[in-house]
C-alpha cells in the first residue's frame, strides 16, 4: 500500500491540528505540512481539500492584507471544526495504538 493512500484517511485531521494551532493561509499551510515530513502535498494537493473542509462547516476563511501583494485567504476552525479535531484525535490515538500493538506483538 502506497503511503499516499494511507494518507488519505489522516490527512485532514492533520490541516485540521494545525489550523487548530492558529491561522494558516494555504501556501503557509503546505510550508507547514512540509516541515513536519508531508513533502507530498503541495497548494494544489491542499486546496481542495481546504475546499472541501469549508463546505463541511468544519474551517472559515477571512480575507487579509498581504504585507507581499494581494490578500491572502486565512482559514480557522468553527466549533464544528474543533469538535470534529476532538473526535479525529480519540479515533487516531485508538488506532495508532491499536496497530503499534499488533506490529509489536512479533518482536
Amino acid at each position: 500500500m502506497q503511503t499516499t493512500q494511507m494518507l488519505k484517511g489522516i490527512i485532514d485531521g492533520c490541516i485540521l491540528s494545525i489550523i487548530h494551532e492558529g491561522e494558516v493561509y494555504g501556501y503557509e499551510l503546505a510550508s507547514k505540512l512540509d516541515s513536519y515530513g508531508f513533502e507530498s502535498f503541495s497548494e494544489g494537493t491542499i486546496y481542495p481539500i481546504l475546499i472541501r473542509l469549508q463546505k463541511d462547516q468544519l474551517i472559515q476563511s477571512t480575507l487579509k492584507k498581504s504585507t507581499a501583494g494581494p490578500k491572502r485567504k486565512y482559514y480557522s476552525l468553527t466549533e464544528k471544526g474543533e469538535e470534529e479535531l476532538a473526535g479525529f484525535q480519540k479515533r487516531w490515538d485508538y488506532l495508532s495504538s491499536t496497530v503499534n500493538q499488533i506490529l509489536r506483538k512479533g518482536e
